[in-house]
């Protein structure tokens, strides 16, 4: 049912490009998300951006390898009939 509300264009494939954007433009959201939640329980600045830095590397290269493996697998995937 999701797939319907999803656009599909047939043969499109991911660019790196727009995996490497995708991954950018998402960790940027989650920088602030961090952030944010790390200074209201702790309330301090240092502590939160620290967090931040090094959690933000470790997962950003996850979720990069997570889009590109996914991207790979044919599961779940349909060729749109014109």
């Amino acid at each position: 049912m999701i797939e319907k509300l999803l656009p599909q264009r047939e043969g499109s494939q991911e660019t790196l490009t727009r995996s490497l954007v995708k991954t950018i433009s998402y960790r940027l959201v989650i920088v602030i998300f961090d952030f944010i939640a790390i200074y209201l329980f702790t309330g301090q600045v240092k502590v939160a951006v620290g967090f931040m830095i090094i959690s933000n590397i470790y997962t950003t290269a996850g979720y990069f390898l997570f889009e590109r493996i996914w991207g790979k697998i044919a599961w779940g995937k349909t060729k749109r009939q014109t």
